[in-house]
């Protein structure tokens, strides 16, 4: 494990897995317009990069809940970042972990990786699916840090963020954007 009291930021990539971009039942290829700005947003970023993967068995009972429709199965093509960002994955700041529901909170594995990160003071989270994975990850992170008196600016990239059929869910898109806000989380642009 990487000495994670150096790092003062850490930036969340959020499932820009191939099941949501690239092919499968959930993909939607105008997700990768934003990836080019991750691209650049993750080479020049000075703290951790976590890379947020969709993992699922194939019995996972989030499937049930979102119409039985199997995604990310593990090790499969779908539970594989992008091509694009999979040589980031390989960085010395960088981390992957795997999650198997729609927030990253619930990791095992991201839950400990944050209870060791004492010297965070800024998060800044990018990916997809803006109203469902970076929704959810995003105001568990900001419960997480309430309830453990931690002041951390938690910030999401609007120009990072996308959703799969985006113009037909823009009423949870927009609804996902206020709800952060009024969690305080901030939504930013990229300069």
């Amino acid at each position: 494990m990487k000495n994670l009291r150096i790092y003062t930021k850490m930036l969340i990539v959020v499932d820009m897995v191939n099941g949501f971009v690239r092919g499968g039942v959930l993909h939607d290829e105008n997700i990768a317009r934003i990836i080019p700005k991750q691209l650049k947003l993750i080479k020049d970023y000075s703290g951790l990069v976590v890379f947020i993967k969709d993992t699922h068995q194939s019995n996972s009972i989030e499937f049930k809940r979102f119409g039985n429709m199997p995604h990310c199965l593990k090790d499969s093509f779908e539970a594989e970042l992008v091509d694009e960002l999979k040589p980031l994955a390989d960085l010395e700041k960088a981390i992957s972990i795997e999650k198997n529901s729609t927030s990253f909170m619930e990791s095992p594995q991201f839950r400990d990786l944050v209870s060791k990160l004492s010297n965070i003071k800024q998060i800044d989270i990018v990916g997809c699916c803006t109203d469902i994975c970076v929704f959810n990850g995003a105001m568990g992170l900001a419960n997480y840090c309430d309830e453990h008196n931690q002041n951390v600016d938690i910030n999401v990239y609007e120009d990072m963020i996308a959703t799969y059929s985006e113009a037909e869910r823009q009423d949870y898109v927009n609804a996902a954007k206020l709800l952060m806000e009024q969690q305080g989380i901030r939504l930013i642009k990229s300069r």
